[in-house]
């Protein structure tokens, strides 16, 4: 055989070799980057999954104790300005003014206007008729003060009831205090029943956390 065909032949079959080398180790390569994208899509979707469940558990497919009423409105309206009667009492949503009132227990109302966006912000409101007898007024606050951060609890003139633990959609009402359910239904709709549950910032823990400014607007 010709030396110099021999060597060609040698040459073509060195490439040949090298070529297949090359295409396994592109095919290899390409296998890891899918299965590196594949793993970080199962983790993704995993997360997702996890956070659907943990914002859906809102409440209101838990039988808890209580009425549920439709949000009439997200409207933010002026302060003082009219608008349509609540369809609950305490309201549990509907039109609401622009500035939402920081966490606390407090000794003084405020507009129902004013907690609505509260409710919206997914704040438990404990509201009381001020003739509530002080030992039960003291144990409300003993509630709250467990809770600390997305909680206020008012008196309230309007009150149909003693006591009235409210929420976005949601209001249960009691003439005595019944401790365990209250806590129920805190825990239930605390943090998950409004709508803006996720804009929380703003909102202090009153036992002693650094008060935050509520900035201008809170939607």
């Amino acid at each position: 055989m010709d030396q110099n065909l021999e060597t060609k032949n040698e040459y073509f079959l060195k490439k040949e070799e090298k070529d297949k080398i090359r295409m396994e180790e592109r095919k290899n390569n390409i296998m890891k980057k899918g299965m590196k994208w594949l793993g970080l899509l199962v983790v993704a979707g995993l997360f997702i999954w996890w956070g659907y469940n943990y914002f859906k558990t809102a409440s209101i497919d838990k039988p808890i104790s209580g009425e549920y009423f439709k949000a009439q409105s997200r409207d933010h309206i002026d302060i003082g300005s009219e608008h349509p009667a609540y369809n609950s009492n305490p309201p549990t949503g509907g039109w609401h003014y622009d500035q939402p009132a920081q966490s606390g227990i407090y000794d003084k109302e405020f507009p129902d206007e004013q907690l609505v966006h509260n409710l919206e912000h997914s704040h438990a409101w404990i509201a009381y008729r001020p003739d509530l007898p002080a030992d039960q007024i003291d144990k409300l606050a003993d509630i709250a003060k467990d809770y600390g951060s997305k909680i206020i609890m008012t008196p309230r003139q309007a009150n149909d009831t003693p006591i009235a633990f409210v929420a976005w959609e949601r209001l249960l009402k009691m003439d005595i205090l019944n401790e365990s359910l209250a806590r129920e239904f805190i825990e239930a709709y605390r943090g998950l029943a409004g709508p803006e549950k996720l804009a929380d910032f703003g909102f202090k823990d009153f036992r002693g956390a650094k008060e935050q400014p509520l900035g201008p607007k809170m939607r």
